[in-house]
């Protein structure tokens, strides 16, 4: 075994680990934390195989903004662990058996690509280029369709995400834009006529007469 492989083998089983923990860890924190440990050991196993462009964006994208975001919003929402446990055996079967259906569809999915009979070498003139360059020649020549197709998803995912966010709570203070265009002087400024005070000259009179008034 040389020590590429190994190298491999111990990646793979940290990134398994790691992946096994972020759905088991009772600590919502510890279980982000346990996630970006599996993208770490995902982008080694991608600089193993010479794909270091999809390492560098694995670390730079999702642990340095995706996953930041995520214990940003964890820690200040404060979610209640112990209400979203409740009812978990309850639901259990049918997602265990969901679960089952999806990781059958990815296998039945992903083994094509470990056939290795069917598998294409790059021309000549894309072999000598660079890592990033040749991978975008590939996405945006022979796989531009499923880009595409995957943008339109990302773009539905943030509208719904948007939709959901604006929803109306009685907890959430908004402004309403319209309304502050609309607005008109008399509306937030208002003049009052205040009379002019006159200082009563108490004190001086005092002063020129110490007695109280009085001869």
């Amino acid at each position: 075994m040389d020590t590429i492989t190994a190298l491999f083998y111990v990646f793979s089983f940290v990134l398994l680990f790691a992946g096994f923990r972020v759905i088991t860890a009772r600590n919502t924190v510890n279980a982000a934390l346990y996630l970006v440990l599996a993208f770490f050991n995902a982008a080694c196993i991608w600089m193993l195989l010479q794909a270091e462009f999809l390492a560098i964006a694995l670390v730079l994208v999702y642990v340095g903004a995706v996953m930041v975001l995520f214990l940003f919003v964890v820690m200040m929402l404060d979610v209640n662990i112990d209400s979203l446990r409740q009812g978990f055996w309850k639901h259990f079967p049918l997602a265990g058996l969901m679960g089952v259906v999806i990781a059958l569809e990815m296998a039945a999915v992903l083994t094509r690509g470990f056939n290795l009979s069917d598998a294409k070498p790059f021309p000549a003139d894309v072999a000598k280029l660079d890592n990033t360059k040749a991978l975008g020649i590939e996405l945006y020549t022979h796989y531009l369709f499923p880009v595409q197709i995957a943008a339109v998803i990302l773009l539905v995912a943030i509208i719904a995400a948007i939709a959901l966010t604006l929803r109306r709570r009685k907890d959430a203070h908004y402004q309403n834009p319209s309304e502050q265009v609309k607005v008109k002087k008399a509306d937030r400024l208002r003049i009052v006529q205040v009379a002019a005070v006159v200082e009563a000259k108490v004190a001086a009179s005092a002063e020129s007469n110490p007695n109280g008034g009085q001869a």
